[in-house]
């Protein structure tokens, strides 16, 4: 086999003692992967943290091998593979300092053709929590949306299911090798959620599954998407270490409210009291804080004659008609109503026709 920067790429990813920080700190100062490996001694040596441990297992031919094997194992099995400096590598993913250094995936994702979202939560999902995911997809699909999730029981697989039923791209991260599925139960929806999108790791075939996998997996949620959403937690749980992971990467973090004498809401409850959280009452709440807006057509679309509106969203047309373009937070004052709620109805008079989105959050009458 003809040596690649792949190749060497997932041989310093086999050394051990080597985690993926590490491991771009030596690829910065030695120009590639390969050149580790070729790198003197004296050389690695003076690079800060770089002690005899690492530099004995570099020496070791051990992980050369192991790449080979794994580079055949994932061609065998239509497995993709990209380095952390490849264009098709998920540009937010680059922005993370432990971000994987070479990334599987199966499927066909899009990165940059829509907006990323995570949808996390507990695995033991309440009627109320399976709602508020569903509910929460719908409302998004206008605007298209990568749903990315855990491929678990409960807001996971909910998440992947609703993204599916609305034709979006979902992507499902493993805590194992892509040759596996955990829950084994779940593998029915495998080939809906490649075609659909993909299912992605930083696990080799060869790893052993452990309960720590789902640690090492949360990162990959936290750092795709621009915000977390965070649906039911306990007080403790692997999507409070997704939702810190995300805080950490800077990116926004939402959670669902719910009783506070509900055991499953303590975690969403906790993040929103210490300011960790957005309080996401309504899905327009995530369109309105991230910023989004649906693509104007190049062909206008002719406004409905006749919409039926809600009381509320009478309001904010009249309020329109009477005083013209106006931006987003004089709406809701001038109709006396919470921000996110105005947002929300504009959003629904938006997709009838009724209003149009311009520069700077404002709305005026289509």
């Amino acid at each position: 086999m003809k040596p690649t920067k792949l190749y060497y790429a997932m041989a310093l990813q086999a050394v051990p003692h080597i985690g993926d920080i590490t491991a771009k700190k030596l690829i910065q100062h030695c120009g590639t992967p390969e050149a580790v490996f070729k790198a003197s001694k004296k050389e690695l040596e003076s690079i800060d943290g770089i002690g005899a441990v690492i530099i004995n297992a570099l020496r070791h031919s051990k992980t050369l091998r192991l790449a080979e094997q794994e580079l055949e194992f994932i061609n065998k099995n239509n497995i993709q593979a990209n380095y952390f400096e490849d264009e098709d590598y998920p540009f937010r993913l680059k922005h993370c300092i432990d971000g994987p250094l070479v990334l599987f995936k199966k499927g066909n994702i899009k990165w940059n053709a829509s907006p990323v979202i995570s949808i996390v939560g507990t695995r033991k999902l309440t009627r109320y929590g399976k709602k508020q995911c569903e509910d929460l997809v719908d409302e998004l699909s206008v605007f298209n949306p990568i749903v990315v999730s855990g491929f678990a029981y409960g807001a996971d697989i909910t998440a992947h299911k609703a993204a599916l039923k609305h034709n979006l791209q979902t992507v499902g991260c493993m805590a194992h090798g892509l040759h596996n599925t955990y829950p084994s139960g779940h593998k029915k929806y495998r080939n809906a959620v490649e075609s659909h999108g993909g299912v992605i790791s930083d696990f080799w075939s060869t790893d052993s599954f452990n309960p720590y996998n789902f640690l090492r997996r949360n990162r990959l949620i936290a750092g795709l998407s621009e915000a977390t959403i965070v649906i039911e937690s306990g007080a403790k749980g692997g999507s409070l270490s997704t939702a810190r992971l995300a805080l950490d990467y800077n990116r926004e973090v939402f959670a669902v409210p719910g009783r506070t004498d509900d055991s499953q809401s303590i975690g969403c409850l906790n993040l929103i009291k210490t300011k960790n959280a957005h309080l996401l009452s309504t899905p327009a709440d995530v369109a309105y804080i991230l910023n989004w807006s649906i693509e104007t057509k190049a062909k206008p679309i002719q406004k409905k004659l006749f919409v039926s509106m809600k009381p509320e969203e009478l309001e904010i047309y009249n309020c329109l008609k009477k005083r013209g373009r106006l931006p987003l937070d004089l709406i809701a004052l001038q109709c006396k109503m919470p921000t996110s709620e105005a947002a929300y109805l504009l959003m629904n008079l938006e997709l009838n026709g009724a209003v149009r989105p311009l520069p700077g959050k404002e709305f005026e009458l289509a």
